[in-house]
């Protein structure tokens, strides 16, 4: 770190521009969440077994990609502009550009050829947003370095990433059906196509306004001598880091498995595809009424706490919705928001734990790799994405879901089948998260406090 070290250096700008950045990933983020498998299952027919194998060899890549891109930012001077802001500024245009070839269908192509551009604009779209996205979640470590702030850009990401899921998961599901013949819904892939076009050119001018309102108040010298095998060896010996990053992984799974599946529920189970958008409200409502209030919750039990606590609520509230097994779509949608108050606490806490860990590596290293470390981070989230690639399509061929072309309506079998994993999946991914954070992170409220001091005399000793 430079030799001055601030605390409350923050300002309403600052906070601001660093939610919106969220906001800018998430609109596709969301919407990739929310419509990707569809539009492979229902517009590209493409067949589950070989979306996985997708998912599972574009992780394959991220496993090489993602730590050496951390390796690279973490090498490289710090330019007038900062270490991290003109990443943001210069690579958010390709990435909304790979957005949106994402859902480009051409039309006349085979299953094997649509696969292939799959593999290629998938693939592509990992890598930029890996380019933004670490660059942008290693920000906050150098914006402010008092745990309180910390917390409150934590909130304020999770509130921008709440604004820019809406229009992927509330609103598209109003626009991107259209009705057969028979009355059934079904995906029309140009309308979905149109609506990603806008929501990627609203995604570049987003970003634009993140980077003119941010500022790097601490610039780290770059580590000339960054090693990633010796970087990520350390990351695993580090308990709080790989607590914390199986407990986001299962976070982003479980968020990301339920927007899925929940788009297949909703249009096939409640027959009601309008609806799913509310899915979306019930996890974001919730965490807008418990805002105000998290500072000082924070403050009384610490994070590690409250994230346990939400961890196993939103777990009971799965359960309910399993045994209910309710054909009434509003009574579920009441009970996810039940489950929203649970998920929250997490949701707001989770990147504020992560400056905690990155922290607490350079307590036991001795060295300061923001870059790197939230690479390997990034890299744990990615592999949520893949497990409820994974997940989602296996258990959607489980239950015997067609993708044929042609077929609209599933079976009454299947249509139950959907209401089981829509439910209990999400129940087990919760519970896992409670037991990981309440028993394998070790960094609770008094902890980070003692290591806040323990860092600025390891910085000053080497002064």
């Amino acid at each position: 770190m430079d030799k001055k070290e601030k605390t409350g250096v923050l300002k309403a700008k600052d906070i601001i521009g660093y939610a919106i950045g969220d906001t800018g990933g998430v609109l596709a983020f969301g919407t990739i969440g929310s419509f990707l498998q569809m539009f492979y299952t229902d517009s590209l027919h493409i067949s589950f077994a070989k979306i996985t194998i997708l998912m599972l060899i574009a992780r394959i890549w991220d496993a090489i990609n993602d730590p050496l891109c951390g390796m690279i930012i973490d090498r490289l001077k710090p330019t007038k502009h900062g270490r991290f802001r003109p990443y943001i500024f210069w690579f958010s245009l390709p990435m909304a550009l790979a957005f949106v070839l994402m859902f480009w269908k051409i039309s006349g192509l085979s299953e094997n050829q649509y696969l292939v551009f799959a593999y290629i604009t998938y693939i592509l779209y990992g890598m930029l947003y890996t380019v933004v996205n670490v660059p942008y979640g290693s920000l906050a470590a150098v914006m402010t370095d008092d745990r309180h702030e910390r917390s409150t850009l934590s909130v304020a990401r999770s509130l921008g990433s709440g604004i820019g899921s809406v229009p992927g998961r509330i609103l598209l599901p109003m626009f991107v059906y259209a009705t057969a013949e028979n009355g059934a819904k079904y995906l029309d892939s140009n309308k979905l196509f149109y609506a990603v076009l806008v929501l990627a050119c609203f995604m570049v001018v987003i970003y634009f306004l993140s980077y003119k309102m941010t500022k790097e108040n601490f610039v780290p010298l770059p580590q000339e001598n960054v090693h990633v095998g010796k970087t990520l060896k350390q990351l695993l010996k580090n308990r709080p880091f790989v607590t914390l990053s199986i407990a986001a992984l299962l976070l982003l799974a479980g968020d990301m498995y339920v927007l899925n599946v929940m788009n297949y529920l909703f249009k096939n189970y409640f027959e009601k595809p309008g609806l799913y958008g509310i899915i979306t409200v019930a996890n974001y409502l919730p965490m807008l009424l418990i805002i105000p209030f998290s500072g000082k919750l924070v403050m009384k039990f610490g994070k590690k706490a409250l994230c346990s606590f939400g961890s196993i609520f939103a777990s009971l509230a799965y359960l309910i919705m399993f045994l209910l097994h309710t054909k009434n779509p509003y009574l579920f949608l009441a009970l996810n928001i039940i489950s929203g108050f649970g998920v929250s606490f997490f949701t707001l806490e989770v990147w504020a734990m992560v400056n905690d860990v990155i922290d607490w590596q350079e307590k036991l290293s001795g060295r300061r790799e923001e870059a790197t470390t939230f690479a390997s981070f990034t890299f744990f989230r990615k592999l949520g994405q893949t497990l409820a690639g994974i997940c989602a399509p296996m258990a959607m061929a489980a239950i015997g879901y067609s993708v044929k072309a042609g077929v609209i309506e599933q079976s009454e079998s299947v249509n139950t089948g959907l209401y089981n994993i829509a439910t209990l999946v999400p129940c087990i991914m919760y519970i896992v998260m409670f037991l990981l954070l309440q028993f394998g992170y070790t960094l609770g409220k008094d902890q980070v406090e003692a290591l806040k001091v323990e860092l600025h005399e390891q910085r000053a000793s080497k002064q």
